[in-house]
């Protein structure tokens, strides 16, 4: 009998919470096939079977466990089925359930239903599958609409209604709050408490990226294989800002200050357990594309649950994107122990004075949330304008000043 206990997943970690189990009681499973979720209070992983054999469960779902518990036995001694790898009665089990609640075509037919766009729980697919539910036909009330069991069986218990629950109802959820959420939590109050945080605001005409977007967005897929997105743009400002006002590339370690010659930028991404930061090592030396296919590769895997712990470690300095929820204007907290984040926001139309004509131009609000201990407002305020300035004038980003200055050493 072989014993499968929690890993080490970080040196700050000492718990993590069983999340569910992907494989059920007595179930015969593969070597290195998945078995459970757990989740830490920084990162979601899973555990995997050491051996092929029969798995015993000895933790449940929804228990915190301690680094080098237990969690389950594999009976690596145990025959395999005939003709699966999965135990014959769960085998067995599904196409009787199909046979009895409808007639073949229909229950193939009832499986890509189940299988839509709407992400589910394992259990949750399995039943709709069954039962022959569509996935739009439950509402989901777990996190980021994700349908669990019991939305299944409610909307079972009730057809026809969204949901299955009862017109003006007062029932009220419980659920226990996640490890990760916890953990934004405390961060969150924490830098609020901590630093003496103020926000400063301006304004961007985005007209010359959102042309340079249109005139090259084509060509720039075709030789990248990525799309040219706002936030290579944004990096690429931020980089220069902050080698000009290194004080808001550094943070305060007791009674120190620690600079940094290198630019590592916080990506802030909302995944289904809640808010990550994932980190963009070096931006200042990557190019436009680098840029835009680390931020896709950082975001998949913040909504995959994928991320390492040292992807998400580490960063100087923030930047996240409102926009995309459609806010216009906001003040972001600080991702401590960084000094300095910087706001995104929608793009809208906006009348304009214009060489002394009113102009309709694409504007977008931007806010600097920084720690006025280590900051001033000189600082702030003129990072937040080189920012504004590279950003109007996308051409400076190639070398961080005009061309012609440049060249005639001005």
């Amino acid at each position: 009998m072989i014993e499968i206990k929690v890993p080490t997943v970080g040196e700050s970690i000492s718990e993590v919470t069983l999340v569910k189990w992907l494989k059920k009681e007595g179930d015969y499973v593969e070597r290195d096939e998945l078995l459970c979720e757990l989740e830490s209070e920084k990162a979601t992983f899973e555990l995997n079977a050491e051996q092929a054999g029969v798995l015993h469960i000895v933790a449940q779902e929804g228990a915190t466990l301690n680094i080098g518990d237990l969690a389950c036995k594999i009976d690596e001694t145990a025959a395999r089925p005939e003709g699966a790898a999965a135990p014959a009665p769960k085998a067995e089990e599904k196409p009787a359930a199909k046979a009895a609640a409808a007639p073949a075509p229909k229950a193939e037919a009832a499986k890509p239903a189940a299988q839509a766009d709407v992400k589910a729980t394992p259990v949750a697919n399995a039943i709709m599958a069954d039962k022959q539910v569509k996935a739009t036909d439950v509402k989901g009330t777990g996190s980021m609409g994700r349908i669990l069991k019991q939305d299944v069986l409610d909307a079972l218990a009730s057809p026809g209604r969204k949901g299955g629950a009862a017109a003006f109802s007062r029932e009220v959820k419980r659920e226990k709050m996640s490890n990760l959420r916890k953990t934004v939590s405390r961060r969150l109050v924490e830098a609020k408490n901590t630093t003496a945080m103020l926000t400063t605001f301006n304004e961007v005409d985005m007209t010359r990226i959102m042309e340079i977007r249109k005139v090259y967005k084509d060509k720039f897929k075709e030789s990248h294989g990525v799309n040219l997105g706002f936030m290579s743009f944004f990096t690429k400002a931020c980089c220069i800002a902050l080698n000009e006002w290194p004080s808001v590339n550094a943070y305060i370690d007791g009674e120190e200050i620690v600079k940094h010659d290198f630019c590592d930028i916080s990506i802030a991404v909302s995944a289904p357990k809640g808010l990550v930061v994932p980190v963009i090592r070096n931006a200042e030396s990557l190019s436009m594309a680098e840029i835009e296919a680390k931020v896709v590769e950082l975001a998949t895997k913040a909504r995959d649950n994928k991320l390492s712990m040292e992807e998400m470690t580490g960063g100087t300095f923030t930047i996240t994107n409102g926009g995309v929820f459609g806010s216009l204007m906001s003040t972001p907290i600080i991702n401590i122990p960084q000094s300095a984040i910087l706001g995104m926001h929608k793009i809208q139309e906006r009348p304009m004075v214009v060489n002394g004509k009113i102009e309709a131009r694409p504007m977008m609000y931007v806010a600097l949330s920084y720690d006025h201990r280590i900051i001033d407002g000189r600082e702030s305020v003129s990072f937040l304008v080189r920012v504004k300035e590279l950003l109007e004038n996308p051409e400076l980003l190639l070398i961080g000043q005009d061309p012609v200055k440049a060249l005639l050493a001005l």
